[in-house]
């Protein structure tokens, strides 16, 4: 996946590269921008519970 991935992308190597550090650094915006706070509403880590 990766390998084709790279194939597709255009440029040289060092091109790609920093065109991969882009969609990099976008996904992870994205999941901390609206994945990870759509999670926290669904699992709420303040009810958890630890039995002695």
């Amino acid at each position: 996946m990766y390998g084709a991935l790279w194939r597709v992308l255009p440029g040289p190597w060092w091109v790609r590269l920093i065109i991969l550090l882009a969609l990099i650094a976008a996904v992870v915006w994205a999941l901390f921008t609206w994945v990870f706070p759509w999670v926290d509403g669904i699992v709420n880590p303040i009810e958890v519970t630890v039995n002695q």
